[in-house]
């Protein structure tokens, strides 16, 4: 009986580990990224066909911030709100990580919504970003109409379709994922945003695509 439990135990364990072990990373020689053009995400190798809708919003200055703030940038999207006990202070961490590390780029830029615009007042976004040091001026928090919000997460980032699509319109939308924006608009990758592989697979898109023809 003992040695049928140990050979469970170690069947078990061998099983964890292949779960447990990292995708393999793509060569440090890639050069261009896939266009994302649907909600499923498949990757897509000809000149893309979807571009993030038009938008307009207020960040945490009371600044309106549209498409044309990026306009020929580079940019990182994601969706937060200001009390989330759980996967945004992580999402909120990595953007800061990323606003550090790319602090000297001009062309790099990041954009957090709030999914939970009667809350996230401008006034709350001010407090959260001074707690979290944001700088306005590549990090813009972004709150507004709910319906507008809503609307361009499902409908132009795709935002709630890779985690499992929310069953009602209505429905809260919480997200893990950061969207990679180039800078025609277009959607050029897809992260978890609390994972530190796909942060660093990230990173490498980023230099792909600043150095992409």
């Amino acid at each position: 009986m003992q040695k049928i439990s140990f050979f469970i135990i170690l069947a078990l364990l061998c099983c964890s580990c292949k779960q447990s072990r990292p995708p393999a990373l793509e060569p440090d020689t890639i050069t261009k990224l896939p266009y994302f053009n649907s909600s499923d995400f498949t990757p897509e190798w000809g000149k893309g066909t979807h571009k993030i809708p038009s938008f307009s919003f207020t960040n945490q200055l009371g600044e309106t911030v549209t498409n044309e703030t990026y306009k020929g940038k580079i940019y990182i999207a994601d969706f937060f709100f200001t009390i989330c006990p759980g996967i945004c202070p992580k999402l909120t961490e990595n953007m800061a990580s990323l606003q550090k590390k790319y602090a000297k780029e001009k062309n790099i830029k990041l954009l957090s919504h709030s999914v939970m615009p009667w809350h996230d007042s401008v006034a709350v976004l001010a407090a959260y970003a001074k707690k979290n040091k944001v700088k306005a001026k590549m990090w813009n928090l972004v709150t507004g109409n709910k319906d507008a919000i809503y609307n361009i997460a499902r409908n132009g980032y795709f935002a709630d379709e890779d985690f499992g699509k929310t069953q009602a319109e209505n429905d809260f939308i919480h997200t893990e994922n950061f969207i990679l924006v180039d800078k025609e608009g277009y959607i050029r990758g897809v992260y978890n945003g609390t994972i530190a592989i796909d942060m660093q697979r990230l990173d490498r898109h980023i230099n792909v695509l600043k150095n992409e023809k």
